[in-house]
């Protein structure tokens, strides 16, 4: 069969956007961040302080390095943040390099071994 015109050039722009849509796609994932936090110390006590001065995006990546026996890492909602409490049913991150991508707003984490949270080790980021 003979194709005509038309048909080899509706092919040409499907391969075009086909190839557009993946750099478009590459270039979003490309410009993600990894931070981990706490810089060399890790997630440790006192990290409230280490997002300032740090400008985060949403699909920015948190890397999460403590020691696992020790510590631990729950993502939590404000009131969780404030009252340093973890939702009952909620699956604390254990690996001790745990990876977490940022959603759009605040992302609030916490340490739920007993007495962790209330000494500071604890962390609100906010991405735009």
């Amino acid at each position: 069969m003979v194709q005509g015109r038309g048909s080899a050039r509706g092919s040409g722009a499907a391969v075009v956007a086909l190839v557009l849509l993946c750099v478009l796609l590459h270039g979003e994932l490309a410009e993600s961040a990894v931070y981990t936090v706490g810089d060399r110390g890790g997630w440790s006590f006192n990290s409230g302080s280490w997002p300032r001065g740090k400008r985060f995006r949403a699909g920015d990546v948190l890397v999460f390095k403590y020691t696992p026996k020790a510590h631990n890492v729950v993502p939590v909602s404000a009131a969780g943040y404030s009252s340093c409490s973890a939702p009952r049913g909620v699956r604390a991150l254990t690996s001790g390099n745990d990876r977490v991508t940022l959603k759009r707003g605040v992302n609030y984490f916490i340490c739920s071994f007993p007495g962790h949270c209330q000494a500071g080790m604890k962390v609100a980021v906010t991405a735009a």
